[in-house]
């Protein structure tokens, strides 16, 4: 095709896609398969040079094609590339990409009919990684700040850099799919076919009989690119870092091996061959709701800003479908061009209904209707099972004591913990391997954990310009680095330790909340690590005792998996968190977070004192306080 037929195709595809988003949204006149029809016969002259393509000379009746991706309409080459005014078959072949997709090659392909949703993934962390790179750059001191922008392509070969290309830069969009074949747990990057690309067992088989015969078996069935993205798709890397695809099946990372667990059915072997261990899957999964359920393709592609961290992209919040009042909605009319696609892709026809919208961005969650009598359901993206979505517990609306803890600070079952993370590196080591440059080199740095384990998250504040709110931490980085490890300068020895805690996200929602005692006389959650927590009562003086499960670490004197010292004033200069906006409990939130533990001693969670304290604040009914109450003391 010269170079003519080229522009005049691109200029058809454009009219194309306007036209017909304009038949979507007036889809109560035209139906899906007529509006294809009237696109064909009147608008769509570029079906004319689709079908003219060589390529159909050889590949003829290939089928598993999704609706909206079907050659009869957009050709070949608009995914594809290569020469299709050519019958011969080198020259019809010719810079023809057999994955597109990759980002390397979006503009060419993509991005010619997705541009606005190519420039929002190349802006997103997903593709970028810059939280990533700033945290590890921090921790190996080569950053002064947490919050830098950066992009993994970029790396060079600092020790951070090296770090980075040794371990981590395989989870990245920007990650090339060399290889044909459906996505499963060990993929990584794959730019649009990440999320988009799905094999039916026909295309497999195809797949399998074409490789084994030596590529001269063509396929009849192609894979599918469409918005159907399941779990699998998240998994890969989303099994990694903080774990919440494993978190939200109710998987726990160990450190034991396949051989460990042989026949043991409290077990799951990945497919890199990590061991997990059964524990409980979050509420959501156990109802078949997808990862796209709730993070939909305006948060999942980003909104095309740069955010340092992760959180600030997520815009979703769980009031969003569990609301306490009245929900924020939106009109089918009024939605955006991206939302209405995917709204009729999935043939929805919900249009006289409110849709939910979430709070922070305003960007709709098509798969969801608020009814005439005011009640909110969400449709199922796996199988489409309507889902009542119930507003806020009564315990939750009135609760006053607890507005600035976030749902999942309460409503976690148990979140993953690893601590004694030592690094080093092995500059002898023979098959070291760059997942950035996906090359063999010598010299890799590796990473040795202490322990796996879980429980109910640890609790830490973020305090920002949006305001002050209590989230769930795990331990993130209780590590060593050994840097010298990696220079030649041996008169500068050099090892740093951090003790940094991370927010976390847990996604092991129960319905069920959490006791009020493993809260406030809970030494884990509090930040001091694992241990006894006891309330000793001594001549009408309450104190509270503290005996870690862990030995002291020699670098800091604190319990190894530790956040903060038991209850001492916290040097407000060290860093101790991921986050420059996330923090561990003050002196005074510990002790006052212990005043309501050393009540708790006494009192049930369910007593009418306890349940006052939630709308009154304890404060209050302390005013009134019995003259057997004993209150701590912390002078001591």
């Amino acid at each position: 095709m010269d170079k003519i037929k080229k522009t005049k195709a691109f200029f058809i595809v454009a009219f194309l896609l306007f036209s017909l988003l304009f038949l979507v949204k007036n889809r109560q006149l035209f139906e899906v398969e007529e509006a294809y029809k009237i696109v064909k016969e009147n608008v769509y002259e570029g079906a004319v040079l689709a079908a003219s393509e060589s390529c159909f000379l050889c590949h003829q009746n290939t089928k598993g094609y999704s609706q909206h991706h079907n050659p009869k309409y957009i050709g070949c080459v608009s995914c594809h590339l290569g020469n299709a005014a050519s019958s011969d078959k080198e020259l019809a072949h010719k810079n023809m990409v057999l994955i597109p997709g990759n980002l390397s090659d979006a503009k060419q392909t993509c991005g010619t009919c997705h541009p606005s949703e190519l420039h929002k993934v190349e802006n997103s962390l997903m593709t970028t990684n810059s939280g990533l790179i700033a945290v590890d750059k921090f921790v190996f001191g080569e950053a002064g700040s947490l919050n830098d922008h950066y992009h993994i392509k970029d790396l060079n070969q600092s020790a951070s850099d090296k770090h980075l290309r040794d371990l981590c830069a395989n989870c990245h969009l920007g990650a090339e799919k060399k290889s044909f074949g459906p996505i499963n747990q060990l993929s990584r990057g794959g730019g649009c076919n990440a999320c988009h690309l799905n094999y039916s067992d026909e295309a497999k088989h195809d797949l399998e009989r074409y490789v084994t015969s030596s590529k001269k078996n063509v396929p009849k069935f192609h894979p599918s690119t469409d918005i159907f993205v399941n779990d699998t798709h998240c998994f890969g890397c989303h099994s990694r870092s903080s774990r919440i695809s494993t978190n939200y099946l109710g998987l726990q990372e160990t450190l034991l091996e396949e051989k460990d667990v042989k026949n043991k059915s409290d077990y799951k072997i990945l497919e890199d061959k990590r061991v997990y261990k059964y524990k409980e899957e979050d509420v959501h999964h156990t109802k078949g709701l997808l990862c796209i359920d709730c993070h939909s393709s305006h948060e999942v592609m980003g909104d095309g800003k740069k955010y340092a961290h992760e959180e600030q992209a997520v815009k979703i919040q769980c009031i969003d479908c569990h609301f306490k009042d009245k929900p924020n909605t939106i009109l089918y009319n009024s939605l955006d061009a991206e939302s209405m696609l995917v709204y009729d892709h999935r043939a929805y026809t919900h249009q006289d209904k409110p849709i939910l919208a979430v709070k922070k961005s305003g960007h709709p969650l098509v798969n969801t209707y608020v009814d005439s009598l005011g009640d909110a359901y969400l449709i199922g993206k796996k199988d489409g099972k309507l889902h009542p979505l119930q507003p806020q517990g009564d315990i939750c609306s009135r609760d006053n004591a607890h507005k600035n803890v976030s749902c999942a600070s309460c409503h976690s079952s148990w979140t993953p913990r690893c601590i004694g993370c030592h690094n080093e590196f092995d500059k002898d080591e023979p098959s070291a391997f760059d997942l950035l440059d996906k090359k063999f080199t010598k010299g890799q740095w590796k990473e040795y954990v202490a322990e796996f384990s879980s429980s109910m998250p640890a609790l830490g504040v973020r305090e920002n310009s949006e305001g002050k709110i209590i989230e769930p931490a795990i331990p993130g980085m209780i590590m060593t680095i050994d840097l010298n490890s990696y220079s030649d300068k041996t008169s500068e020895e050099k090892l740093l330790f951090h003790r940094l805690y991370a927010p976390n996200s847990p996604h092991t929602t129960t319905k069920e909340v959490r006791d009020c005692k493993s809260c406030h006389s809970n030494a884990a959650t509090l930040g001091f690590g694992k241990g006894m927590l006891d309330y000793d009562i001594n001549n009408q003086k309450g104190k509270w005792i503290f005996t870690p499960e862990y030995a002291l670490n020699a670098n800091d004197n604190l319990p190894e998996d530790a956040w903060v010292p038991f209850l001492k004033e916290i040097d407000t200069k060290t860093v101790n968190s991921t986050r420059s906006d996330f923090r561990p409990f003050a002196l005074k939130e510990q002790q006052s977070l212990l005043l309501v533990g050393a009540c708790l001693q006494c009192h049930k969670d369910n007593s009418k004192v306890m349940k006052q304290s939630l709308e009154l604040g304890i404060n209050t009914l302390l005013k009134n306080k019995h003259s057997s109450c004993v209150l701590p003391d912390y002078t001591y």
